[in-house]
């Protein structure tokens, strides 16, 4: 295996190391970075990031060296301070979470720069390679273990992504209840204020095991975008993990083949790809995407459309109107424009609607839905009236909107609760249950909450 290695191309060899060790290096941080995306503590990820700066420069003070256990060791102390300091100013100062994390973060920040400044002149301990990394020359910076001559940064970078995935596998119960809700976790037996502290100081570590080869800008991306990312496509926590996981090895092989096409470090354009997921994820999640957002607000405002022209057509066969209306008649009179007539057009295509000497008439199928959207709409009257004692030329705006959402199962509870559930408040007979199944029932296992979905509509009660 290694003589194989070994007779690969120069570039070839590379270009694994490179992309292994920013593959591995962005993992660790995603991982945890999905526990910050929960607790919607991105930013304290970011403070940390920087705050350790004070502590790797007292370390080396200290220790004369860039040893990596005693950078460790000094970015673990000045981590928990952050954490604590910014826990102190929030609770105690009557200071705004994120203000105190500001506050905190660019304070020590500042003083790590100047300590750098003071004390790093002369050895290799630079704003340059904390900033942006060296992950392009990690073939040169090599050890000897057991024979073969691996990258120095996967010393320091395995050992890390070793404890963080066993830390979360040990204590995967209690991290998951702690980070949806501590008080929660706190009423189970669980220390959440233990657990958090943990989490930071796991983010301290891997930052500062991080920052030779990445610098603090990737760590800052990898620690938020890919957990954010995967929140945008799940809500279980298990899959979230995977998904940044995939998304972490993903942006570290195509940042990589983006640096040699532009010809720049490969730290920047890992970012840019981690970025570009995250954009990809914020357009077309299925569940919180923008484009499938519109794409159900059109949905909706296109059902709410064809139920209004039901129910519109339905009352006038309740008035005996002889006179049928036309499909311009029809659109102008619910006030929806071109979406009647692609309303009108569905409606034909679903058999609910036909066309009979140049006006608009209901089928069967079509009848028996508008009823049920009638007497959804006067059921709801009838509740206002009786349960809310809203007087009766109150009560149709609000139902002219809810009818579009009740499905059968609450059409019962509504029913149940009702004196009499066979005449609305102005008088009307109330249609006998339907067998045909509302859309808005449909549409809510489909989308997981139609009541969501905001509707703006005309039409007359």
């Amino acid at each position: 295996m290694a003589n194989w290695f070994a007779s690969l191309d120069a570039s070839l060899r590379d270009a694994v190391f490179v992309v292994g060790v920013a593959a591995l290096t962005n993992v660790a941080c995603a991982l945890l970075g999905c526990y910050l995306v929960l607790r919607r503590m991105s930013l304290l990820g970011d403070a940390l990031s920087h705050a350790v700066l004070p502590g790797l420069v007292v370390a080396f003070v200290m220790a004369g060296s860039l040893n990596i256990v005693y950078m460790l060791a000094g970015a673990l102390a000045v981590g928990l301070l952050t954490t604590f300091l910014t826990q102190v100013v929030h609770r105690q100062g009557g200071v705004p979470a994120d203000a105190s994390m500001g506050v905190v973060f660019t304070s020590l920040f500042a003083l790590g720069v100047v300590l750098i400044k003071r004390y790093g002149q002369g050895v290799d301990l630079d704003p340059d390679c904390v900033l942006y990394g060296q992950i392009d020359l990690v073939e040169f910076y090599t050890v000897n273990l057991g024979g073969y001559e691996v990258p120095r940064a996967l010393v320091s970078i395995v050992p890390v992504l070793a404890v963080n995935v066993a830390v979360i596998l040990l204590l995967w119960k209690e991290l998951k209840i702690s980070s949806f809700d501590p008080a929660l976790a706190t009423t189970m037996g669980i220390n959440a204020e233990l657990l958090f502290y943990l989490l930071m100081a796991l983010v301290a570590v891997t930052t500062v095991a991080s920052f030779e080869q990445v610098g603090s800008i990737l760590v800052i991306a990898m620690l938020i975008v890919p957990g954010a990312t995967a929140h945008l496509l799940t809500d279980r926590l298990s899959r979230m993990m995977l998904i940044a996981t995939a998304l972490a090895i993903g942006s570290a092989v195509l940042g990589y083949a983006a640096s040699l096409a532009w010809n720049v470090a490969a730290a920047g354009p890992m970012a840019v790809m981690a970025g570009l997921f995250y954009l990809a994820a914020a357009l077309a999640s299925p569940r919180y995407g923008i484009v499938s957002t519109l794409v159900r607000n059109a949905q909706t405002s296109l059902r709410i459309v064809r139920e209004d022209l039901l129910a519109m057509l339905y009352r006038l066969e309740e008035l005996r109107v002889e006179r049928r209306l036309g499909a311009r008649e029809a659109t102008k009179a619910i006030g929806a424009g071109i979406l009647g007539d692609v309303g009108l057009w569905s409606l034909a295509r679903r058999g609910e609607l036909k066309r009979v000497d140049g006006g608009l008439q209901l089928t069967d199928s079509g009848r028996r839905r508008a009823a049920g959207l009638v007497r959804s709409h006067r059921l709801w009257e009838a509740y206002l009236v009786q349960h809310l004692g809203l007087p009766a030329d109150h009560v149709h705006t609000p139902a002219e909107r809810m009818e579009h959402f009740i499905g059968q199962r609450l059409a019962e509870h509504i029913v149940a609760d009702l004196q009499d559930a066979h005449q609305d408040p102005h008088g009307r007979a109330i249609p006998a249950p339907t067998t045909t199944v509302p859309e808005v029932a449909t549409e809510t296992r489909r989308h997981g909450d139609a009541t969501d979905e905001g509707t703006e509509k005309g039409g007359r009660g």
